[in-house]
């Protein structure tokens, strides 16, 4: 995938969401009321008619990242955080569907143009309101860097910032990762970034059509990471606190089997805070 292409498998994740609301029971792992006006019936339709156990498994990764994200976001929001960076934003509808406890954030959705064209004409298309403090940043990522596109989009590289970096790392090679997490690590102290990550596949050998099928649709994986190793490198830019989420913190937090999901076998989600 080119900074000139959408991204393809980005409404599909949003789908997985939007499948959520209607056809998983309760509690809810993630309520996101938002996911179907922007992705339409034949997206979520089509999760239907593939449920397998793999898609399930994935289904559930996307849920519970995108719930371990925002719920660290809350807990940044409460000690005085007032930027959130989504890198990768896809289709994440947070900014559109935020709880009272956002409304001061500066919400900056990062994307790469096509993808993010894409996103705003489905906005449109489906009548969502974009938020006053919402604000879109392309970034051809062949020809700007984060910071500078940040900059330009109106961030503020001295106040402390919480970046949600999911579905996107298994797509980078380590120099794009490592610009990343340098970047956020350069931030004031209270800074955080979430991400989601992809582990070798003897880890976890369901891992492999996924990444065949995201190949087949022009958006190849690059990278892949054991927790401890990802550890070493957030430690080495200078991180203080890093946070793997485990199975049994994931299936007791998150209950997934109360709403039909299967509990999770090796959730592959983190964070790290400055």
């Amino acid at each position: 995938m080119s900074d000139r292409t959408a991204s393809r498998t980005a409404l599909s994740v949003a789908a997985m969401r939007a499948y959520h609301q209607t056809f998983d029971g309760s509690p809810k792992i993630l309520d996101d009321p938002i996911a179907a006006k922007l992705v339409g019936p034949a997206a979520i339709s089509l999760v239907a008619a593939t449920r397998t156990p793999l898609r399930e498994q994935l289904r559930l990764h996307v849920l519970v990242r995108s719930r371990f994200a925002e719920d660290r976001l809350a807990a940044a929001v409460e000690r005085g955080v007032r930027q959130f960076v989504s890198l990768g934003a896809g289709y994440d509808t947070f900014g559109y569907r935020q709880p009272a406890w956002a409304r001061d954030l500066r919400i900056f959705e990062v994307d790469q143009p096509a993808s993010q064209t894409a996103k705003r004409e489905r906005l449109t298309a489906a009548g969502i309101e974009v938020p006053s403090n919402v604000m879109f940043v392309p970034i051809d990522f062949e020809r700007t860097s984060l910071a500078d596109g940040l900059l330009a989009g109106g961030f503020h590289a001295d106040q402390a910032a919480f970046f949600s970096w999911l579905g996107v790392m298994m797509y980078l090679d380590r120099a794009a990762i490592d610009a990343v997490f340098r970047y956020v690590a350069s931030l004031p102290p209270s800074s955080e970034i979430a991400f989601s990550f992809a582990r070798p596949r003897r880890f976890f050998s369901l891992e492999t059509p996924i990444a065949l099928g995201a190949a087949a649709l022009g958006e190849p994986w690059k990278s892949r990471f054991e927790p401890k190793t990802l550890a070493a490198i957030l430690r080495e830019h200078g991180f203080a606190a890093i946070d793997f989420l485990d199975a049994r913190t994931a299936n007791a937090r998150y209950h997934p089997m109360r709403c039909g999901l299967p509990p999770m076998i090796r959730p592959s989600i983190g964070a790290a805070t400055v």
